[in-house]
This record gives structure tokens, sequence and C-alpha cells, in this order.
């Protein structure tokens, strides 16, 4: 039994409360105040070095936002028993489905993502609207190309859909998980008790790595783990040492 049930479908949350929690948990990063005793940058270096005004980038998440409505609209009610009838699988068999999911998408996202880096077509043409935010924060997220957006997120979220077998109900926990993730990771805040900065490694300061110039063609993983990184020789170690005039900064340990 879940608090939805009877008023919203399970397809139509899986479909919208992603985006719904995108909005709010991205918004509340964007009405905190400064911080700058939490900030990975300085105010100054995010107005100096992104490339992007925010109405562009609050353009571009919701263009990617809509075409990932219809695709996941689409893939839920398609997958969903003709009779109507789902059966929920029991709590140890979803916490599975989901952490199969993360892989999956882990996978997906490190290997379409490093390809986007090598390609310098890619590069050029689609991939370097993301990396437009030198600076990431919240909103900016999902700030990328169409055409990024559908491969990278849209595209992966629909294959670990698939292949970890989930019901749409357990979809909306994984999904509104997921986005919240990378939310976080892009919030350029270091606060502390974060508790995704505390269970992952993959967090917020690991991302801002690869947005640094040196960083480019490290540290690929996303959303979940660094797992691909380490395997495959990506992995840039860093530190995280005060700034002198307040906050943070994400240090290679080697360059």
């Amino acid at each position: 039994m879940v608090f939805w049930e009877g008023y919203v479908s399970d397809e139509l949350m899986g479909t919208f409360a992603p985006i719904v929690l995108y909005w709010v948990y991205a918004g509340f990063y964007h009405l905190l105040p400064p911080l700058e005793k939490y900030r990975l940058h300085t105010m100054k270096d995010e107005e100096k070095k992104n490339l992007v005004p925010f109405s562009t980038v609050v353009k571009g998440v919701l263009l990617q936002q809509l075409v990932q409505a219809i695709v996941a609209l689409f893939l839920l009610t398609t997958t969903t028993n003709a009779s109507g009838v789902i059966v929920q699988p029991s709590m140890p068999k979803q916490i599975l489905q989901i952490v199969i999911a993360m892989f999956v998408m882990d996978t997906w996202q490190y290997f379409v993502h490093r390809y986007m880096h090598q390609n310098k077509f890619l590069y050029r043409h689609i991939h370097s609207q993301h990396h437009r935010l030198v600076v990431p924060y919240a909103i900016g997220a999902l700030y990328n190309h169409p055409i990024e957006g559908l491969l990278l997120d849209t595209v992966g979220g629909a294959i670990s859909f698939l292949v970890s077998g989930m019901t749409a109900r357990t979809a909306v926990i994984f999904f509104c998980f997921a986005v919240v993730k990378t939310v976080d990771d892009h919030c350029g805040l270091w606060l502390p008790g974060n508790i995704f900065h505390l269970l992952f490694q993959n967090n917020t300061a690991y991302h801002d790595i690869h947005h640094q110039l040196q960083g480019l063609k490290y540290n690929y993983s996303q959303p979940f783990f660094s797992i691909w990184d380490r395997l495959l020789g990506t992995y840039m170690p860093f530190n995280l040492v005060k700034r002198p005039g307040g906050g943070f900064e994400a240090r290679l340990a080697k360059e």
C-alpha cells in the first residue's frame, strides 16, 4: 500500500513524480542563501566561468524532461499486465531489482558518457553543452543537448527498468532516487551530514572534478558508483581542502 494508491496510477507516478521531485529538490538548493563556507566554487566563479544563462538552462532541462515523460509513460503503460492486476514483489526482491537497475544505469551512462568525450564530433556538437556549466549547480543537473538527454538518461533509464524487471511502482522509487542523487551530485555544495557524501564515493566533489578542465577525461561514472572508473583507469583521486576565503575545493591528487 502506497499513499498515492487509489488516486494516481503507478504509471503516472513513475512518469511525473521524478520530474516534480527534480524541481522541488533543485529548487530547494537554488533558494538557499549563498552558503559560501560550504561551496566548492565561489559565487563569483559561478557567474564568471559558466557559459550559459540560467534561463537557457531551465528551458533545456524542461525540454529533456518532456522527452523523458513521453518515453516513460509509453514504457510503463505498455509493460503493464493486460489484466491490470500487478503483484508487487517482496521487499527483498524489490531492493535487489533497484540495485540491479543502479548497476545497469551506471554501466550504460559510463560508456556512453566516456564515448561522448572521446569522439571529438560528439563532444563538440553534443556533450559540450553540459560542460558549459563549468561550475555545476542543482537546477543544471539535467542541462544537456536533447540528443544526449535521450541517449544517456532516457534510454539508460529505460534499459535499467527493463533489465531489472521492476514494476511501475518500484520504478517510482528508483527513478525518484536517481533524480535526487543526480541533482545532489551537481549542487556544488559540501554540506555537513549529507547522506550521499557519506554513502557514495561518487558524489558532489567526485563529479566536480570531472567538470574541471584537468578532470575532463576522468571520473565519467554517474550517478551512483565509481566502479567503472576504477576498473578502466579513468578514476581521478582528489583531495577536498578548505579554501582560504571560505568553502572547499576539490583538488586533483595528481595532475
